[in-house]
């Protein structure tokens, strides 16, 4: 009998990445469902969309990539989120975050609590806390975790929405922390990404800690031991979600047993082939690193 896929937590934002070339699905959570999704994991998205149309186009998207949505919840008195994105000739995104939307009041439902009781991960982001009904929320699934589950906080600093006081507290609920090196600069200031990550995990107690660096590469510090992979040049065509897709895949293989250098090279092959394409959720095809 095969074993069942482990069921991950992905809470947060689910929302529309308005580009300048086209409107995709996105925000981090979803995005990172999304993956796992293709990966061949089982996500469980714990957002919020409107009563809207582009609510019920996210929801139809779900239904297409066979994906859960017994967690999103719908609101009548706030809309479904927006990021409206605009491109570097470099293909480095800046953001403006709606706010006042759906996804800042994400109910904790029963089908949610009795996911978070079985999961194998919980993956979390800054971004959503920026509200403290999604804080509460946060705590409520975090105690009925399974207490060898990953805590996984992926920090996502989007003025003004990135206050550091408070990615300090959440960093202290994670088990894995995984942030990008301007980030790390600005929680621990250090000169190089080893250095930032072993205070992080100094600061935090957090065990595991991850800094992508973009065209540099990424490095994991896992049980004291620093690994770093370089990247692989490709043709950027936009950054956006190139990020969240790394994640996916690292959390994968780590929830798959795969060693730390191997699980660190399939994410950035990954993170490269989104860079590629349009949109944080292109299409998988039989060319996509896996």
């Amino acid at each position: 009998m095969n074993e069942a896929p482990p069921t991950v937590i992905c809470f947060g934002e689910m929302l529309w990445d308005v580009l300048p070339a086209g409107i995709f699905a996105g925000g981090a959570p979803f995005n990172v469902a999304y993956h796992l999704r293709q990966l061949g994991l089982r996500p469980h998205l714990a957002t919020a969309v409107g009563r809207d149309l582009l609510g019920d186009e996210l929801l139809r998207r779900l239904k297409h990539w066979d994906m859960d949505s017994l967690g999103v919840a719908r609101h009548l008195g706030l809309p479904t989120g927006t990021v409206s994105a605009s491109l570097s000739p470099a293909g480095e995104a800046s953001y403006e975050v709606a706010t006042e939307v759906a996804w800042d009041q994400i109910a904790t439902g029963e089908d949610t609590l009795r996911a978070a009781v079985q999961a194998r991960a919980f993956v979390f982001g800054s971004l959503a806390m920026r509200t403290t009904f999604n804080q509460a929320a946060l705590d409520r699934l975090l105690a009925v975790l399974p207490p060898d589950a990953m805590r996984v906080f992926d920090v996502n600093l989007r003025p003004p929405h990135d206050r550091l006081s408070l990615v300090r507290e959440l960093a202290v609920k994670a088990t894995f922390l995984k942030l990008n090196s301007a980030e790390a600069v600005r929680l621990a200031g250090c000169a190089t990404d080893e250095a930032n990550a072993r205070r992080l995990a100094t600061q935090t107690g957090c065990p595991q800690v991850c800094i992508t660096a973009a065209e540099r590469g990424a490095g994991l510090l896992h049980d004291d031991r620093w690994s770093w992979e370089p990247a692989r040049p490709v043709a950027v065509v936009d950054a956006v979600g190139t990020g969240d897709a790394f994640l996916a895949a690292l959390l994968a293989q780590r929830l798959h047993g795969t060693g730390c250098e191997e699980a660190l090279a399939r994410a950035c092959r990954l993170g490269e082939w989104v860079a590629t394409q349009y949109g944080a959720t292109p299409p998988y095809t039989a060319a996509t690193p896996r």
